[in-house]
């Protein structure tokens, strides 16, 4: 099934590495959400983005060779919804965008699609927030990983 998804990861410590053609980056430690879409499969790609063994092809894998994922969030739907929900982590939570253009160098609505939040208690308000005020239901899934 088609559909959108949050990755909500931690970084241990601070970290500089390469993220594709974005170059060498750095990352402050702390928690931080990825929004994706998947037209082509949603349990599939958060599948692939938890293995470990994987080829290095989006943004997302880079950081994920260093970062833990806490939890998924999934939702079935044929609409991309990981800009409405980004703009909402960055305008109503005061989210930082750590790196311009991480997964969304295709998109010309969002300047990042990777957000830095303060705690993890924030990410469960992001989440409450965005299923009463975005999609208007609960997430079809939320996995604690």
């Amino acid at each position: 099934m088609k559909g959108s998804y949050a990755l909500v990861c931690i970084l241990e410590e601070p970290a500089e590495f390469t993220v594709g053609k974005l170059g060498v980056k750095s990352f402050n430690a702390g928690y931080y959400i990825y929004f994706g879409s998947a037209l082509n499969g949603l349990e599939n790609r958060v599948s692939r983005h938890l293995r470990s063994d994987k080829k290095l092809h989006w943004h997302i894998d880079y950081l994920l060779e260093r970062a833990l994922v806490k939890q998924v969030w999934g939702y079935h739907s044929s609409r991309r919804v990981e800009c409405e929900w980004t703009n909402t982590a960055i305008s109503v939570f005061n989210c930082d965008m750590p790196v311009l253009k991480f997964g969304s160098s295709d998109c010309i609505f969002c300047a990042s699609h990777l957000v830095r939040v303060s705690s993890m208690s924030v990410t469960l308000d992001i989440r409450e927030y965005l299923e009463k005020h975005i999609i208007r239901r609960k997430f079809d899934y939320v996995k604690n990983v």
